[in-house]
Formats: C-alpha cells, structure tokens, sequence
C-alpha cells in the first residue's frame, strides 16, 4: 500500500462527548476491532477501515487482549497499521484494550488477578508494539477474585504510566459503585464503563448500570448497538446464507432469531424510514440520545459500512411518539 495521508477536514463534522468528569472526549461513533481484525481477515481491507474511521473524526480505536481469532491478532494487525501507517497520529488517538476473558492455559490466564492483569495488559503492548494505552478495561466481573485486588491492579497499572485511564466493562451497577468507591479511594482515574445496549437489549437498564453511571458520573460507552448485525437490513427478509449467524454462530445463534424477532426488525426498519434513516443508523442513533452515553462502539467488514454509520449523527434527536413507537415494538 501507498503511504497514508489524513484527511485535513477529519475533525470538521465530528461531535465530541465527555467521559464523566474527565477531561478525556470521545467521538460519537468510535470503532471496534472485535471482529475483523484476526489473522482470518484481509490485511489490506484492515489498513482501509482504519483510515476511514480515522478520516472521519474517529479517534477511539477498542481492542481487548482475546480479539481475533487467533487471540491476540487484533492487537499485532492493528500494531502493524499504526506503526506502518499511522504512527506520527498516536497522540490524535485514543487506543484501549482489555482483560478478563480466558487468554492462555493454567490459573493465571483468566478473569481479575494483579497477577493476569499486568501480564496481560504487558502483552498487549509488546503486541501493538506501544509504551501506553489511554484506556484499560476490565474485560468483565471476577467473583473469584477480591474486588480491592482487580482495582488495585487497575491503580498500579495507571501508575506505572501503561495507561492513562481506566475502565470496567461488563460489570452491574452494584458490582461498578463498590469498585469506583475503591478506586477513588486510590485516586485511580477510573473514567468509563462498558456494556452491551441496543434496542433490543435493554439490560444495562435493568442491571444499575446505566443509572449508576450516571449517578458516579462516569462515561458509558456502548458495544453491539446493532445487536450483532440484527438492526440492520441484513435480516429484514430472514437469514442470509453470508451472514454471521451461518458462518460463525458464536455470538449470534440462529435458534436466536425467532419469526417474532425479524417481524420486531421489519416493524422497527419501517420506523426508520420514516425518520430518513436506514435501521442501523435509527437504531445507533437511539444508543446515542439515551442519557449518560459518551460513545458508541461499531464494527465493520468494509468502509463503506464505516461511512453509512455515520450518517447516524445526522439525526440524533427521537419525538415523544417515536421513542413510545420504538418500545412498543420491543417491550
């Protein structure tokens, strides 16, 4: 590939949110490297998607330790490009990764220990070949572990200057405001938490955690707002043999998608017709205008998907009569 060269009007139509009380600002629309990015994946294709985000104001790149397959590989591509192509970028960006999931065998592997989190957060960064992320997360709740101790490791982490934030993601409510009472107490600079929302999935609603977040005012940012590809015209006529539900299953099972849940999408893509917007821009603009949200989380298989994403910002704002419509058809 040909060198890269950033757009200049890169900041020009891209709105800004804070996390909480920091000072640290997220895109509207940030890009995840869940999927896409393993050694399964077309390099080339990588570098586009990358470029493309980073052309239309979006700074947050959010990887995790396990992303791939294989595990790991998320973090060496994306490596590859920074360093290959977007280096002299690194302080425009904003890059966080993950621990919590299994990573390698034995005890000191998986979930919340000072022990796993170090190693793991140390791995990440020889793999992306970086001195620092700007966010770290814990990937997920450990009730193996004390609570103070995966907090510990989250303050010594930061103080070892090998992220500059934290995060906590996939936690409740309960669970977060017990660990931001402890970090606090460390002045750990703890900014962020991450959960799964979308139309569809209303849990974090149900669990605290939104509310919570609010209330410990702390960002919130949002993954799978497309509930894995559902909000989108993908499924308006029944499965496709393509889709990710055929071809891989792991996150989306076809015994998932009832003749009752495509009917939901149809009815919801109507919606967003008469918005003037396709599903997926309606259904991540609805994550978006919900109360405490910072960013949300999109993936993507090409650029273009990057760019009909965005047109998501182009009309944020729901009616009284929308948003009751919307619930209407899900609750």
């Amino acid at each position: 590939m040909t060198k890269y060269t950033a757009s200049e009007n890169r900041y020009n139509s891209t709105e800004y949110r804070k996390c909480g009380e920091s000072g640290l600002k997220l895109p509207a629309v940030s890009f995840g490297l869940w999927h896409n990015f393993g050694d399964n994946a077309n390099y080339e294709n990588m570098c586009k998607m990358c470029f493309t985000a980073f052309d239309n104001g979006i700074t947050h790149f959010d990887l995790a330790n396990n992303y791939g397959p294989a595990a790991g590989s998320a973090e060496i591509n994306f490596g590859r490009i920074l360093h290959n192509y977007m280096e002299n970028h690194r302080d425009e960006m904003i890059i966080s990764t993950k621990a919590g999931y299994y990573m390698w065998p034995g005890p000191y592997g998986d979930k919340g220990s000072k022990k796993y989190l170090i190693a793991s957060l140390d791995q990440s960064l020889k793999r992306m070949n970086i001195d620092y992320v700007d966010i770290f997360y814990h990937h997920r709740m450990d009730p193996d572990t004390p609570l103070y101790e995966t907090m510990w490791a989250l303050d010594s982490i930061v103080k070892s200057g090998k992220a500059l934030y934290v995060g906590l993601s996939n936690y409740d409510g309960e669970t977060m405001r017990k660990a931001a009472d402890i970090l606090n107490e460390l002045r750990c600079p703890f900014i962020i938490n991450q959960n799964r929302y979308s139309i569809l999935d209303r849990t974090v609603e149900k669990n605290g955690i939104l509310k919570s977040s609010i209330s410990e005012k702390k960002g919130m940012i949002i993954f799978s707002p497309l509930a894995q590809g559902l909000l989108t015209n993908r499924y308006l006529n029944g499965i496709p043999a393509d889709s990710r539900v055929k071809t891989d299953g792991r996150f989306l099972n076809e015994r998932a998608i009832s003749d009752e849940t495509l009917e939901k999408i149809r009815k919801l893509n109507k919606i967003a017709e008469n918005r003037g917007q396709s599903l997926a821009q309606m259904a991540l603009s609805w994550v978006y205008s919900r109360e405490g949200i910072t960013s949300v989380l999109i993936g993507a298989s090409k650029p273009d998907q990057i760019i009909e994403n965005l047109k998501m910002t182009q009309n944020i704002g729901f009616t009284k009569e929308e948003l009751e419509e919307i619930d209407s058809v899900v609750l």
